[in-house]
């Protein structure tokens, strides 16, 4: 799939290239119907193409769109930090509009893979041992998602701080 094909109503991902690219179709999606809210989630991002320039410029101009969000739910964001330098360059400038969380030590088990765009798209991925997953724009399946990433994000908890504070 083209990066900038826009994403089928349903499909499957079935590799990390179908994820990959189920990603910056989303984003774009997300930014050609105007969503005001995204939830990136995941243990650690690792997989994700965060360092892709062209995902970072269609995602900075989601965020030039008024009243914008990124929420971002990761258990551990060591792998941005070590790995994501553009990611976390790109990240400073726009920490105004980006949200990151930890979730409760409860959670870490429930914590899935998947971008959530409102009432948009859900690009989720249930296997990645084997890269299993689904791309749905389906009211239904959004609604759902939404409530169960909305308990996650009422539990968890500030982090990957922008900048460290030292003595």
């Amino acid at each position: 799939m083209d990066s900038l094909d826009p994403l089928p109503a349903q499909g499957v991902i079935d590799s990390r290239s179908a994820f990959v690219a189920a990603v910056h179709a989303g984003v774009q999606q997300a930014l050609q119907r105007r969503a005001r809210r995204m939830l990136w989630c995941d243990r650690d991002f690792a997989d994700w193409p965060l360092d892709d320039p062209e995902l970072l410029q269609r995602l900075s101009d989601w965020l030039r769109l008024p009243q914008r969000q990124l929420l971002l739910l990761a258990s551990d964001y060591e792998v941005l930090r070590r790995d994501r330098a553009r990611f976390v360059a790109w990240y400073r400038r726009w920490s105004h509009a980006v949200s990151a969380r930890a979730p409760a030590s409860d959670d870490l088990a429930d914590l899935p893979c998947l971008l959530l765009a409102d009432r948009t798209v859900l690009v989720q991925v249930q296997d990645k041992t084997h890269w299993r997953g689904r791309i749905s724009g389906e009211p239904a399946a959004l609604q759902a998602c939404r409530e169960r990433t909305d308990a996650l994000l009422q539990r968890s908890q500030a982090a990957f701080p922008v900048t460290t504070l030292g003595l």
